[in-house]
Parts: C-alpha cells; sequence; structure tokens
C-alpha cells in the first residue's frame, strides 16, 4: 500500500508491505506503510553521467591517496610523543641526581667559606703578633746588637786611633801618607 502518490508501487510490492507489516506493532506498522518500495526504471546513461562516475571514482582514489601520508603522519606523530615521554622519565632523574649534587657543593662551598674566614683571621692574628714581637723585642734586640759589635771593635783594637786621609778618623787603622 503506497499512500505517497509520488512514487510508483507494484501489486507485488504492496503484497510484501502488508506482510512485512502484519507482525508489527501498530506504531511502527504506520512507519512502514509510508515508507514506499520505489521501482527504479533503468534508462539510457549519458555522457555526463559517465564522466560523474569517472570524477567520483578519481576523487575516491585520490581521498585515498592522501590517506596514506596522513595515516603515516599520525604514526610519526605517537612515535614521536612516546619519545618524548621516555625522555621526560630519563631526564627527571638526572635533573633531580643533578639538584642534589648542586646542594651538596652549596654545603661544602659554605664550610670552605667559614675556613677562609677562620684562616684570614688566623693570618690577621699572626701578623699583629709578628709586629708586636718585632716592636717589643726587635727594637732592645737590634739595640744589644749593635752594642755588642762595639765591645767588639772597642776590645780588638783597645786605644789604636788614627785618622784618615780625609781627616776623619778610623780606629784600627793607620794612615799611610
Amino acid at each position: 500500500m503506497c499512500r505517497d502518490p509520488r512514487f510508483v508501487c507494484s501489486p507485488q510490492d504492496q503484497r510484501r508491505t502488508n506482510m512485512l507489516v502484519s507482525g508489527l506493532p501498530s506504531g511502527v506498522r504506520s512507519f512502514v506503510l509510508y515508507m514506499p518500495f520505489v521501482e527504479w526504471k533503468v534508462g539510457s546513461v549519458s555522457g555526463g553521467d559517465i564522466a560523474g562516475l569517472i570524477a567520483a571514482g578519481v576523487f575516491a582514489v585520490l581521498v585515498g591517496l592522501l590517506a596514506i601520508p596522513l595515516l603515516k603522519l599520525g604514526r610519526v606523530l605517537d612515535e614521536t610523543t612516546s619519545s618524548i615521554r621516555d625522555v621526560t622519565e630519563g631526564i627527571t632523574p638526572i635533573l633531580d641526581e643533578t639538584a642534589l649534587a648542586l646542594r651538596e657543593a652549596n654545603k661544602q662551598l659554605a664550610r670552605v667559606d667559614t675556613i677562609t674566614k677562620n684562616v684570614a683571621d688566623v693570618t690577621g692574628n699572626a701578623s699583629a703578633l709578628v709586629a708586636l714581637f718585632a716592636a717589643s723585642v726587635g727594637g732592645p734586640l737590634i739595640k744589644l746588637a749593635g752594642f755588642t759589635a762595639a765591645v767588639r771593635v772597642a776590645l780588638r783594637g783597645a786605644g789604636t786611633f788614627r785618622p784618615t786621609r780625609k781627616g776623619s778618623a778610623k780606629r784600627g787603622h793607620e794612615t799611610t801618607d
């Protein structure tokens, strides 16, 4: 039973429709009754129809050929993503170890800084001690050395005093005029 006048239904199509509809619920039955079986009539095929079919086939082949590089590009991007993930997983422990090494190096540098400060203090104290020793012991020691040298000269040449050429006097030396 074709109810749409635009479609041509044969009596055989009407029987098939009635046979199909008889076992269906009423809501589905009314839907199927409005679905006509259309009879296609085969006519002659024009050159434009053939050109359209050829164009559709070429377009389908073109789409297929373009899909291959896109699929390969998708695989390349998947591999790149997995490689980046692997590199990230490998670099994370290295960065953690580097950070730990830097923290330890900073601790050691702080200790070296403390040691250097203490060495500078000790050096300053040693310099002050040397200056104090030179001021307190060095002056009298130089005077004592000068005194002993004078005593030695005096004991060696006891009383030999003679003038030199230019009129100055030297002890223990004779003038030869």
